[in-house]
């Protein structure tokens, strides 16, 4: 199958994305996913999975909010609880729900906001119970993603035994559909865009802030349901990485990182970039050319049946930058799922993956992130690439250069300096971004001692 972005429009001269088929296809998943379970039922409250399930969304500021339900029971449909009219809403116009009879309006405690003498958990406890035992399945193990907890009280006072039901959603969300696979690409492309701004408005002077918010307006515009985040690290603040952007001003000669996250129809995106500001040192070239080596010998393994121990044997071990151990360095050398949730399985990391391997399978997605100190500052160069499990290799979905450090705002070059530069910016752009069988060859650019 070939990955492509469309259009934002439906259109009827041309097979884009199919909704009908992404609604129905997920929810098959599940569904199968729950038939080999010892499970009775699957009760969602995490809001990607409820999307996941019923194909509903009533906005990300409903995200944290844990107001939202869905009860799915073996050999039945699932059952909405939302939050006060949307129920009404979704019974109108989201016909694959059935109507009143399967979308029902239903208030918990709010993430305790409301006290426990109102009576919410019990409440909601004793419409679930209902359900299962229309279903004959009170008896059954009922697998939970998250809850609060007297509601969990609640249900178990209740006779009902609940068990871990978030395995069981990573399980159906790990391979994604021809449909997710399409909106993955097209949330990548919208960020290659935000970059490209980001690149021509980066110069002394500038505050991590603005860019976050240069950044987040250009998505919005551009049909983003929700800038999940923005990370804009630099200076000497690359270096232990904070995850937070402040209202820093860049000077000449800092390094400036970002990391990306937003989401297009609900399917997000993580991808980090570095640049220079003005220019480069010496030392700052060599950390983001051992950045890439580390990603570009990560991609080139990548296949369907290698592990992701394989990979992660390929980083460095967190003593050699720094760290003390893999817990304190964890997310610095680090790959992850991406779908509707930005950390999805399969996980990379040294923290877990050499002692739990997991096979890497055609028609995952997920991003690998690395990352190098410069030495002798507190400088670093971080690095994130997208991509999609083919057949024989993977497809990187993540487009903007990053072959090499760019610098940007440069303003004062010397006839030499433009020349090398124009070699420089046309060498980003004659790059082959898909790694097929027979061309896992990259040697790294220190040599196998990474010196």
């Amino acid at each position: 199958m070939a990955i492509a972005t469309h259009g934002t429009m439906a259109v009827d001269w041309e097979s884009r994305i199919d909704f009908d088929r992404l609604r129905q296809e997920r929810l098959a998943r599940v569904k199968a996913k729950l038939a080999a379970s010892e499970m009775g039922a699957l009760l969602c409250f995490d809001m990607t999975n409820v999307r996941y399930i019923t194909s509903t969304h009533i906005g990300t500021w409903a995200q944290d909010k844990v107001s939202r339900w869905t009860l799915l029971p073996q050999n039945g449909e699932p059952i909405l609880w939302d939050f006060g009219s949307a129920a009404k809403h979704h019974s109108l116009y989201a016909p694959w729900m059935g109507g009143d009879e399967r979308s029902r309006a239903g208030i918990p405690l709010l993430r305790g906001a409301m006290t426990p003498d109102m009576g919410r958990a019990e409440a909601t406890a004793d419409k679930i119970v209902r359900e299962l035992e229309k279903h004959g399945l009170q008896n059954e193990p009922v697998g939970i993603d998250l809850v609060e907890p007297p509601i969990l009280f609640a249900l178990q006072a209740r006779g009902i035994k609940v068990v871990d039901g978030q395995w069981l959603m990573q399980d159906a969300r790990v391979i994604k559909t021809r449909d997710e696979i399409s909106l993955l690409s097209h949330a990548a492309a919208m960020v290659d865009f935000a970059y490209e701004e980001l690149y021509r408005a980066i110069r002394p002077g500038v505050r991590e802030n603005e860019l976050v918010g240069l950044a987040s307006k250009f998505l919005y515009d551009n049909g983003s349901e929700y800038v999940e985040g923005v990370n804009a690290i630099s200076g000497e603040r690359c270096s232990p990485h904070p995850h937070v952007f402040s209202d820093r001003a860049l000077r000449p000669g800092d390094p400036a990182y970002f990391d990306i996250l937003h989401s297009y129809m609900g399917y997000r995106t993580c991808y980090y970039r570095t640049f220079a500001v003005g220019s480069a040192s010496q030392a700052m070239s060599d950390a983001y050319k051992r950045c890439r080596d580390y990603l570009d010998q990560a991609i080139a393994l990548i296949k369907p049946g290698v592990t992701t121990g394989e990979v992660a044997q390929l980083w460095p071990k967190a003593e050699e930058f720094g760290f003390p151990n893999e817990e304190a360095a964890f997310g610095l050398q680090y790959g992850h799922g991406i779908g509707l949730a930005i950390w999805e399985r399969p996980v990379i990391s040294r923290l877990v993956s050499i002692d739990h391997p997991e096979v890497i399978q055609e028609g995952m997605v997920f991003a690998l992130e690395t990352f190098w100190p410069a030495k002798g500052s507190h400088h670093a160069a971080r690095i994130e690439e997208e991509m999609v499990v083919t057949k024989t290799g993977v497809e990187v979905i993540s487009k903007f250069p990053a072959e090499e450090l760019l610098v940007c705002g440069r303003q004062y070059w010397s006839g030499h300096d433009m020349l090398a530069g124009i070699r420089h910016s046309e060498s980003h752009y004659n790059n082959k971004r898909v790694f097929p069988e027979g061309e896992r060859t990259q040697k790294p650019r220190f040599g196998n001692t990474w010196e």
